[in-house]
């Protein structure tokens, strides 16, 4: 394939945006090369500015789940953009998406609405903080809940010591107060406990991680999360930026059967457009101004559009529930695949999958945690990826991303990926 507007695009983008892109992963920098810029998409595909077809696996990270510029979302914004695009004020509508979500979502009465999953997860901690009357965080290698200071955090020499800022800009005195665990480590977070009485307001956690490529809770990894909070008076809070609505209509919580006391949203719930939103039972979100001593506000947030392509988005899910059982029976399809021409190779891998999430590792032991998915093989990922971007095929361009399917898929497309994993897979 021929990228060369692609190339220019990306070198007059570096001129006035730093890196060329505006979220770091989108510069191509795990994978080498230059980034594909993309002019319009349809359905489980995108086409770039060189006018090259590209089979999606990444959905624009998660929200796409029903394909590409699906019809009630799209219709529903040019609706709504006729009216206005932003008041700042208080609109039907915000309510309309509110009910609905608080009716999809086990374990919530309330919901406020915000402008990112960054934002989500920022607020909820404070309001966790806010809540307990605590200050001091826990929080899993590997996961990301966003670019807020409280998360850009990597670990100490061992389980039970502070934090350290890993990116310039977040001072010491945040990082001390968030503490380091391993995923799927139960002891680790038993000992930050012990060593921390009576000091941690929150575990804050993607139940499903998919920020360090795919990785699931082992069994009884949650339930002794939820089973110490309860202990230490402390709030469970669920990122499922990703996983809200993508799951089930009720997301991990639902899928799991774990109750959260907090948890935030992302991606579909805002069917394309950028919105986050973050829930609990009435008890906690009372503490939320105005009601109450947490403050929260955002000029943009509940604005119009972005909540009709929301309610839009979550009534399509919320009529199909079915649509949820077709994914994951797609990506259980793809992973068949994947593991049949995998087996004809003598590669080391390995590939988790839950739900229509999926990540192909080119490690030989079990990933679990960050620390394991860091030893999968970076050189031959790269390898990969650009191999099946030469057939056609878009993946996230990093092995520390979750692969995304949306329902759009047809099983002609699964097949045509299978069949250009296989060819790439052999040459590796």
């Amino acid at each position: 394939m021929l990228y060369k507007r692609s190339s220019e695009l990306f070198a007059q983008a570096s001129k006035v945006i730093p890196g060329g892109v505006n979220s770091p992963v989108r510069a191509f920098k795990a994978v080498g090369g230059t980034p594909i810029f993309i002019k319009e998409a349809k359905g489980a595909y995108l086409y770039d500015e060189d006018g090259n077809r590209l089979i999606d696996y990444i959905a624009s990270w998660g929200p796409m789940i029903l394909g590409h510029a699906y019809e009630p979302v799209t219709n529903a914004v040019i609706e709504k953009t006729k009216k206005g695009t932003s008041f700042g004020t208080p609109t039907e509508i915000e309510t309309k998406i509110a009910e609905l979500a608080v009716a999809m979502v086990p374990n919530i009465d309330k919901i406020r609405f915000v402008n990112s999953g960054t934002e989500a997860c920022m607020s909820a901690v404070r309001l966790a903080r806010g809540f307990t009357g605590r200050d001091k965080i826990i929080k899993f290698a590997g996961c990301y809940h966003g670019h807020s200071d409280s998360f850009l955090i990597q670990a100490g020499s061992g389980a039970v010591t502070f934090g350290s800022p890993n990116s310039p800009g977040v001072t010491q005195g945040t990082a001390k107060d968030t503490l380091l665990a391993p995923y799927n480590n139960l002891d680790a977070v038993e000992a930050l406990f012990e060593a921390n009485k009576d000091e941690i307001a929150a575990i804050i956690i993607e139940p499903i991680a998919g920020n360090m490529g795919c990785v699931i809770p082992k069994e009884g990894f949650l339930e002794g999360l939820r089973a110490l909070c309860d202990k230490h008076n402390t709030l469970l809070i669920f990122d499922e930026v990703m996983t809200g609505f993508r799951l089930g209509k009720g997301g991990a919580q639902e899928k799991l059967g774990i109750d959260a006391d907090i948890v935030t949203f992302g991606k579909v719930i805002g069917g394309g457009l950028p919105v986050g939103a973050f829930a609990a039972r009435a008890e906690i979100m009372s503490y939320l101004a105005p009601e109450g001593p947490v403050y929260q506000a955002g000029t943009l947030s509940g604005n119009p559009l972005a909540m009709a392509a929301g309610l839009a988005m979550l009534t399509a899910l919320n009529d199909t529930p079915e649509v949820f059982e077709s994914l994951e029976k797609k990506t259980a399809y793809l992973h068949e695949g994947f593991e049949k021409a995998l087996s004809k190779t003598s590669l080391e891998y390995t590939i988790n999958r839950f739900g229509s999430m999926i990540s192909v590792f080119f490690a030989k032991d079990e990933v679990v945690d960050f620390e394991t998915s860091a030893t999968a093989n970076n050189d031959t990922f790269k390898k990969y990826f650009h191999g099946m971007l030469a057939e056609g095929i878009y993946l996230p361009p990093s092995s520390f991303e979750s692969y995304f399917l949306n329902d759009a898929l047809s099983y002609e497309d699964l097949d045509f990926t299978i069949a250009a994993f296989e060819k790439v897979v052999a040459t590796l």
